[in-house]
């Protein structure tokens, strides 16, 4: 079997080349130690590589290019065997060709020949994999393509849970709520969530669609809104939080924060923000359809109220230990105690990531509203927004309308 770890044509050159600066420049004695390391390295013989080293590294042009070992004939067998296999992979295709072709043979599918059943035992896995790209490339429509591919902006964001007693703000855990009723096709409002672990801050923006603008302008408000430093950002798996473009972005605007994300299929790695989707947006919205511009900017609107009344006047009790208890029966009952309930912005308050100056201006603003008058402009701005209608069949809703900053900001 040929090594793996074996250098390629192109790798070696570009070693030699590195290693001809360093020959040419050396003494009889030098240039013998360099000719053994490359002997060691390349797997060519010495006079190949003072050759090497005295003449051109650059590749050549083959002179006379190679014939077809595989005529037409494989072509069309390797077609049919492959539709009969629903196109799997070269590497699972190959070593079962002539079993198959025999039975397709049996069955009136293909002619075949002693030749040709000598070309199928003997073709490689890049000679069929190169074939049925070539037969393959004016099919669009195959019918299967394989699974989808993993999505490889999550490969260097580390898999964790945002552990239950931290203590320190500024680690948000981070959902997307989706609003499109019973119907999950076209473009339709979501509601981002951010909940902070320590305090039970919380932080909503409606979004319509989940392009990268829509998650871009929902992040912008985010980060203008909340009074203290992000550290952590931790949502699920989704393509619309892990893109290329959005990570970018919060390189650009959150520096010191973390990126983090859940394990895949565990809902429970982010069971803050999951608990809040439930008692914060579902509790309100249920599972009606939102889908134009202006329930997405009335929703924001109701948002900005429930903003106010949950992170300024709801208080929140936070877990604050665990044990396990042996019953009469000899089981164990898991017992969570809770410490005593405080609003948000009063566990935010004495926490040195809070500066006294929005400290001050968020006490100011607690004062001077009435909590009883804005829970009821709460549920008057959610009668007003049931009341708008949904998008009209085969009208297109233009989803930069519902942006808070211009795109060109």
């Amino acid at each position: 079997m040929p090594d793996k770890d074996a250098m390629t044509i192109d790798e070696r050159r570009k070693y030699l080349k590195i290693m001809r600066r360093r020959y040419r420049q050396g003494d009889r004695h030098s240039r013998g130690m360099l000719l053994r390391e490359m002997e060691q390295v390349t797997g060519l013989q010495r006079k190949t590589l003072i050759r090497l080293m005295h003449g051109s590294l650059e590749r050549r042009a083959r002179q006379r290019q190679r014939g077809r070992t595989y005529g037409a004939e494989v072509d069309d067998v390797l077609r049919v065997i492959a539709e009969s296999y629903d196109y799997i992979c070269a590497e699972r295709l190959q070593p079962n060709l002539v079993a198959m072709a025999q039975q397709l043979a049996d069955h009136g599918e293909l002619r075949l020949s002693a030749g040709l059943l000598e070309q199928l035992a003997k073709i490689s896995v890049p000679s069929v994999r190169r074939v049925l790209r070539r037969l393959t490339q004016d099919e669009p429509h195959l019918p299967r393509r394989g699974p989808e591919p993993a999505n490889q902006a999550t490969r260097d964001i580390p898999m964790r849970r945002i552990p239950w007693d931290a203590s320190q703000p500024g680690h948000f855990e981070v959902d997307l709520v989706h609003h499109c009723g019973p119907d999950a096709g076209g473009t339709y409002v979501h509601t981002l969530q951010l909940i902070d672990v320590a305090t039970g801050w919380s932080e909503r923006v409606a979004v319509l669609g989940r392009s990268y603008l829509a998650m871009r302008d929902a992040f912008q408000r985010v980060l203008a809104r909340v009074p203290f430093a992000v550290l952590e950002l931790h949502p699920d798996n989704g393509s619309e939080f892990f893109n290329a473009h959005l990570l970018q972005f919060w390189g650009e605007r959150v520096r010191q924060a973390e990126l983090s994300r859940s394990r895949p299929w565990h809902k429970n790695d982010n069971r803050f923000v999951e608990q809040k989707n439930d008692s914060l947006v579902r509790a309100y919205l249920g599972k009606q359809r939102l889908d134009t511009v202006a329930q997405c900017r009335a929703l924001n609107a109701l948002y900005d109220k429930m903003w106010l009344y949950y992170n300024l006047f709801q208080p929140v009790m936070r877990l604050c230990g665990k044990e396990y208890r042996t019953l009469e029966d000899g089981s164990l009952r898991l017992h969570r105690h809770f410490d005593s309930a405080r609003t948000p912005f009063d566990r935010l308050a004495p926490t040195p990531i809070f500066s006294l100056e929005r400290k001050d201006a968020l006490a100011t603003l607690r004062r001077s509203l009435n909590p009883r008058h804005l829970r009821r402009e709460i549920y008057a701005d959610l009668d007003a927004l049931f009341a708008l209608p949904c998008a009209t069949p085969g009208v297109t809703e233009n989803v930069l309308d519902a942006l808070a900053v211009p795109v060109d900001a």
